[in-house]
Formats: structure tokens, sequence, C-alpha cells
């Protein structure tokens, strides 16, 4: 079931409510008993179970790639003996 986030529009209470996708949407707020609007995109997390799914899905030949490490720029005036880059 989705999880919905919604805003009172007096008190500005905010609450989240577990609900079906069916169910009409909450009308008033629990606290004061106004109108209350359901937020857009409130709650949207994916939640991963157990020891990780990278761990698990995939085949140990499958090594994650770390980016190539840079060498740090040199300045074109250091031949010159200018420290001002440095």
């Amino acid at each position: 079931m989705p999880t919905y986030e919604y805003e009172c529009t007096k008190c500005g209470h905010r609450f989240e409510l577990f609900q079906n996708i069916k169910d009409e949407p909450v009308k008033t707020c629990p606290k004061c008993g106004k109108k209350v609007e359901r937020l857009i995109g409130g709650a949207g997390v994916i939640i991963f179970r157990g020891s990780g799914f990278y761990c698990t899905d995939y085949p140990k030949s499958h090594k994650r790639h770390e980016p190539e490490k840079k060498a740090p720029p040199v300045c074109p005036k250091a031949k010159e003996g200018c420290s001002g880059c440095s």
C-alpha cells in the first residue's frame, strides 16, 4: 500500500497515511478538523533489505569500478618559478 502525505490548510499539521490506492483521500485534519490537501510526491522511498542487493544480485566476477585517479593539474608557469598556484 502506498503512503500518502497530507497537510492541513488551517493549522499546517503534516501527517502520513498508508492507504489503498482505491481509497478516497482524507478530507479533515486529525488535529483541528479543518480541510487537508494531499501532497504530491511526498514519500517515494525504496527500501533494500538483507545483506545488500549488489552483493547478492550480481556474480562475483563483476567488481565495482573505481574512478581513475588523475594527477593534479600542473601550473603552466611552474617552470618559470611561479608559486602562486600552490
